[in-house]
C-alpha cells in the first residue's frame, strides 16, 4: 500500500493550492484527480479577487497569473460595481482570467514542487482509524495517509462518506450556462427579468458566445442542447440557430454548508465544504484561501510540531467566512430579479453603495481584503492580513511578502523595543529586524498605529502585535507554532 502523509481528493484550484502549501512545509502529499490533466470543458470561474492575488504574491507566483490575465475592477454587489483602486494594497484590482488558465498555472507550480498526482482516478471510499486513513481508489488501488482532505467539489463524495451534515437552503432558481456558436445575429448584453439575469456575449475566441439563462427552478439534472434551445426561445423569442455547443452546464442558487469542516482525520475545503450561487465570483477565491489557511496548520500537526487541536482553528476561522458568502450570494440573487419592486430596491442599493463608507465595507468583503479572524482583543492588525510593506533590513530593501515565499512564519521587530528574537522557535519561525517608513493602513479601517513588532503566520495573517515595552510574543508562538 502506497503511503502519503496527506491525500487530497480533487485537483481543482483548492486541491492544487493545498498541495503546494503542504509540500512547501515539507509534507509528503499526493492528489487524486478524476481528470487525466487540467483540461476541462468550459472556462468556468472568471477571475481572482484582490486578496487571492495577494496570496499568490506571498508565494512568489502572482506574476504568473498577472502575465496572462487582465487587471479589472471586478468587485461588485448586486447592481453596483465597487472600485477598490484607492485601497491600500499593491493589488487594488481583480484579475480577469478564466479558471482553465488559473488551474493550468497552479498545476505547473505544483509540478515544479514535485507533487505526485494520481490522474484519471477517483476516491471511491475510505476508512479512518486513530492512526490514519485508508483511501480506496477506483480500480481497487489503496493509499494510506495520516489525513484525507476532500477538495472534490459541491457533490463531494468525501463529505458524504464522512457523514458530515450539509445544512442550508434548497434552490429557487436554476441557470443554464453554455459556450456555443449562433447561426443568426443576436443582441448581446445583460438584462434582468422577473426571474433573474439573462445574458449573451462574445468570448473573444472565434465565433464563440457565452450564454447564461436563468429560469424558475428546474431541478439539478444535466441539461441538454434541447433545454438550451428552449431556454433561448423562452427568454429571447429565438434559439438563434445555436450549435457547436462545447460546454453546457447548470447551476442554482442552492446555498449549503458543511456543519463541520473536519471529522477526525478527514477534512473539507473549497466547494466540498459549501455550495452557493457563483454570483460575485467568490467560490474559487475562498477555496484557495481555505487551502492557505489549512495547509500550514495541517503540516505542523503531521510533523508533530503542534497538537491536533490546532486543526480546530481551521473550522473556527474559515466556516464564518463561507457562511458570509452564502448570505451575500442569497442577497445578490434576490437583487438580480427584474420586477419593479426589486428594481426600486436596486436603485436604493446603488445609491447607498455609491457612498464612500458603504462602498469600502462591501468592497472589502467581496475582495476578501477585510477578512478578520477573531484572535482576541488588541491592536487592529491582530487577526487581519499583513500589508505588503516596503522594508529595509540588514540585507537591503525588500518587500514584506517576499519573507512569506517559503510559507514560513516570521517575527519582525520594527524598533529598538520591538521583539525580534524567536528563541526556542528559531528553527520554525524566521526572525527579522527591519525599518519601515511608510504609512500603516488597512482596507476599510484606514490608518493604524505602527507596532513595535508583529508575528505573521504563513497564511499572511497577524498572530501577535507588539506595542510598547515588555511586549512578549511567547504565548502566541506557543499557540500557533508548537511548544518550546
Amino acid at each position: 500500500m502506497t503511503e502519503h502523509a496527506v491525500v487530497i481528493a480533487g485537483g481543482g484550484p483548492t486541491g492544487l493550492m493545498l498541495a503546494g502549501e503542504l509540500v512547501l512545509a515539507g509534507v509528503n502529499v499526493a492528489i487524486v484527480e478524476r481528470r487525466a490533466n487540467q483540461d476541462m470543458p468550459g472556462a468556468r470561474a472568471g477571475g481572482l479577487h484582490a486578496r487571492t492575488i495577494e496570496i499568490m504574491d506571498q508565494r512568489g507566483i502572482a506574476e504568473r497569473f498577472l502575465a496572462e490575465g487582465t487587471a479589472l475592477q471586478v468587485a461588485g454587489f448586486g447592481p453596483a460595481r465597487l472600485d477598490i483602486s484607492d485601497f491600500p494594497t499593491r493589488h487594488n484590482y481583480g484579475l480577469g482570467l478564466w479558471q482553465n488558465h488559473i488551474e493550468r498555472i497552479l498545476a505547473g507550480w505544483v509540478q515544479e514542487l514535485g507533487v505526485p498526482i494520481y490522474g484519471s482516478r477517483a476516491v471511491t471510499g475510505f476508512e479512518q482509524d486513530e492512526n490514519g486513513v485508508d483511501v480506496v481508489l477506483d480500480g481497487g488501488q489503496a493509499l494510506r495517509a495520516h489525513y484525507l482532505v476532500g477538495c472534490d467539489g459541491g457533490r463531494s463524495l468525501v463529505r458524504k462518506l464522512a457523514g458530515i451534515e450539509f445544512a442550508g437552503w434548497e434552490a429557487s432558481v436554476s441557470s443554464l450556462i453554455a459556450e456555443a456558436e449562433l447561426a443568426e445575429a443576436a443582441e448581446f448584453g445583460l438584462h434582468a427579468d422577473e426571474v433573474g439575469t439573462q445574458a449573451m456575449g462574445p468570448m473573444g475566441e472565434g465565433n464563440k458566445v457565452r450564454i447564461v439563462l436563468t429560469q424558475r427552478y428546474a431541478g439539478q439534472s444535466d441539461p441538454t442542447v434541447d433545454d438550451l434551445k428552449a431556454g433561448l426561445v423562452a427568454v429571447f423569442g429565438s434559439d438563434y440557430g445555436v450549435h457547436n455547443v462545447t460546454w453546457l452546464s447548470r447551476f442554482t442558487d442552492m446555498a449549503r454548508q458543511a456543519v463541520a469542516y473536519r471529522d477526525g482525520r478527514v477534512l473539507l475545503a473549497g466547494d466540498a465544504a459549501r455550495v452557493h450561487s457563483p454570483v460575485g465570483g467568490q467560490g474559487l477565491n475562498i477555496g484557495v484561501q481555505d487551502a492557505v489557511n489549512l495547509g500550514w496548520k495541517l503540516a505542523q500537526v503531521v510533523k508533530g510540531i503542534s497538537p491536533e487541536r490546532l486543526l480546530d482553528t481551521y473550522h473556527a476561522e474559515r466556516h464564518p467566512i463561507a457562511a458570509r458568502v452564502l448570505r451575500n450570494t442569497l442577497a445578490q440573487i434576490a437583487l438580480g430579479r427584474g420586477d419593479e419592486r426589486t428594481k426600486a430596491l436596486n436603485e436604493i442599493m446603488g445609491e447607498v453603495l455609491a457612498m464612500d463608507a458603504p462602498r469600502k465595507r462591501f468592497a472589502g468583503m467581496m475582495s476578501g481584503l477585510d477578512v478578520h479572524y477573531d484572535l482576541g482583543e488588541g491592536h487592529p492588525l491582530l487577526g487581519r492580513r499583513m500589508p505588503d510593506l516596503d522594508l529595509v533590513t540588514a540585507d537591503g530593501a525588500i518587500r514584506l511578502y517576499s519573507l512569506l515565499h517559503e510559507a514560513r512564519p516570521v517575527l519582525i521587530g520594527f524598533d529598538e523595543n520591538g521583539w525580534s528574537d524567536t528563541g526556542p522557535w528559531a528553527d520554525r519561525v524566521q526572525a527579522v529586524r527591519a525599518d519601515c517608513n511608510g504609512t500603516w493602513e488597512l482596507p476599510v479601517l484606514g490608518t493604524v498605529e505602527a507596532p513595535g513588532a508583529v508575528l505573521i503566520r504563513p497564511d499572511g495573517y497577524v498572530a501577535w502585535v507588539g506595542v510598547g515595552n515588555g511586549a512578549d510574543p511567547t504565548g502566541a508562538l506557543e499557540t500557533w507554532f508548537g511548544p518550546r
